[in-house]
C-alpha cells in the first residue's frame, strides 16, 4: 500500500476517534505492567474492576513479591488464567527488585526479559507508562483491521507489527494503537463490520 494512502487511513481514523486512549486504569508504571499482564485473554473492563482491590494491598514490586500466592490468585480470579498470571506477577516483581532496582525498566530490551511480559505488552508499557512508543502492539483488533484494510497480509502478530512499522511513520505510533482498537470495537468488529459507517470504507482493501 502506498504511504500516502496509509497516512490518509491513519489520519481519518484519528479524526473519527478523537477520544481514543488506553482503557486500562493505572497510576504508576508498575500498575500499568500488572494491568497489561492481567489483560491477556481478558477484557480491559474486567481488569479495571479487579485492579482496585489488588492495588489497594499490592501496588509495589516489594509488596507483590511478598504477597501470598493464594491471595493473589483469589484477587485476580475474575481475569482468568489466574494461577499462571499470579505466578508471573510474583516472578516479575522479584525480577524488578533483583535486576532493576525495584523499578519498571523504560526500554524494550529489558521489559521483554520480565516474566509475563512479551513484546506486545512491552509495547503497551512503553507507550502508556513512559510515553515513548517503540513499536505497535498487535492485539486481536489490530490484527483483524490490519488484514482487512490491507496494511498486512501476515497472520503472526510479530510479522504484522513489522509490516506496520514499515508503512506507518513513527510520529503516528502514539495514536495508531488506540485508534485501531477503537475502530475495531466500534465499527470494524469481527462479526458485523459497519462498513456503511466506516470513515475509511472508500480506501479499505476489503471493499476494493
Amino acid at each position: 500500500m502506498k504511504k500516502d494512502v496509509v497516512i490518509e487511513i491513519i489520519e481519518k481514523l484519528i479524526k473519527a476517534n478523537p477520544d481514543a486512549k488506553c482503557s486500562l486504569d493505572f497510576s504508576t508504571p508498575f500498575e500499568m505492567m500488572i494491568a497489561v499482564m492481567l489483560s491477556a485473554q481478558c477484557t480491559d473492563e474486567r481488569v479495571n474492576l479487579t485492579t482496585p482491590n489488588l492495588f489497594a494491598k499490592y501496588n509495589t514490586p516489594e509488596k507483590m513479591a511478598n504477597a501470598p500466592l493464594e491471595e493473589l490468585e483469589s484477587l485476580i480470579h475474575p481475569c482468568g488464567f489466574y494461577k499462571n498470571k499470579a505466578k508471573n506477577m510474583k516472578l516479575a516483581s522479584q525480577k524488578l527488585i533483583n535486576d532493576f532496582g525495584g523499578k519498571v525498566p523504560n526500554n524494550m530490551e529489558d521489559l521483554i526479559t520480565i516474566p509475563g511480559v512479551g513484546r506486545k505488552s512491552a509495547n503497551v508499557i512503553m507507550l502508556e507508562a513512559f510515553n515513548d512508543p517503540q513499536g505497535i502492539a498487535v492485539d486481536t483488533h489490530v490484527k483483524r483491521i490490519s488484514n482487512r484494510i490491507g496494511l498486512s497480509k501476515e497472520s503472526e502478530p510479530e510479522k504484522i507489527e513489522q509490516d506496520l512499522l514499515r508503512e506507518i511513520p513513527k510520529k503516528y505510533y502514539k495514536d495508531v494503537n488506540h485508534v485501531l482498537i477503537y475502530h475495531g470495537r466500534r465499527i470494524c468488529s469481527a462479526r458485523n463490520a459497519k462498513c456503511n459507517e466506516c470513515p475509511i470504507s472508500e480506501i479499505c482493501q476489503k471493499n476494493l
